[in-house]
Formats: structure tokens, sequence, C-alpha cells
């Protein structure tokens, strides 16, 4: 007898919004008014469903024929290069997801949305 398991969506963000949390010259995750509205959506069905739900703002994961995106949208910091720091924040979620869930990523896309000056 064999077992498939499937990883839901909102587990996938989280690990992703973890693993780019995580990474150097990122100051946090900043979820845009459609991040906003996908996160109140997915928090209100959880807790309808007795669940607490897991952070994952500024994280969206597409699923397409079996094909996987993750899409992040980040605040870094000033004294950071933005480019270096996005080459990392794919490289985080890539590896994170794929040893958490077992899952491969196909392709990470990283928004800059803002930049902070000042900050480390």
């Amino acid at each position: 007898m064999t077992a498939e398991y499937m990883i839901a969506g909102p587990v996938i963000a989280s690990v992703a919004a973890r693993a780019a949390a995580e990474t150097a010259g990122v100051v946090r995750l900043e979820p845009g008014l459609r991040g906003l509205a996908t996160a109140w959506t997915r928090a209100a069905r959880q807790r309808w469903k007795g669940l607490e739900p897991a952070p994952a703002d500024g994280v969206r994961v597409r699923t397409h024929e079996d094909r996987l995106t993750v899409e992040v949208d980040v605040v870094i910091s000033g004294a950071d290069q933005a480019a270096a720091v996005g080459r990392a924040v794919q490289r985080a979620v890539f590896r994170e997801v794929l040893a958490q869930t077992g899952r491969s990523v196909d392709a990470v896309r990283v928004s800059i949305l803002d930049i902070e000056m000042g900050r480390k």
C-alpha cells in the first residue's frame, strides 16, 4: 500500500515566508493590496476551520499543471544591494520549500516594494 501526501499552498507559503524573512538584507515581508486580500481570506478560512493561520503575508503560491511558483514581496535594507538580496531570497525559498515540504519550486519571483534607508 502506498500513501500520497499533498502539501497545501498555505503551508508552502508559510515556509517560503519564513525563509524570505530570515534572509540577510530583508527588513520585512510586505503583502501589498492584493496580498492583504489573499491573507485575510486565507486567515478567515483557516479560523473558520478552527486552525491557527500560519504567517505568510507577502507570499503567494501558484500551482499550474503541477508546476509551483512562489511570489515574494519584500522591503529591504538600504545598506544592501537590491539584486543580491533578491537572489538570496530566491535561493533561500528554493532550498527551504524543498527541505521542509519535499516540493520542488519551479520559479521564485521576488518583488522589492521598498528600500528602507538607515536599516541594517
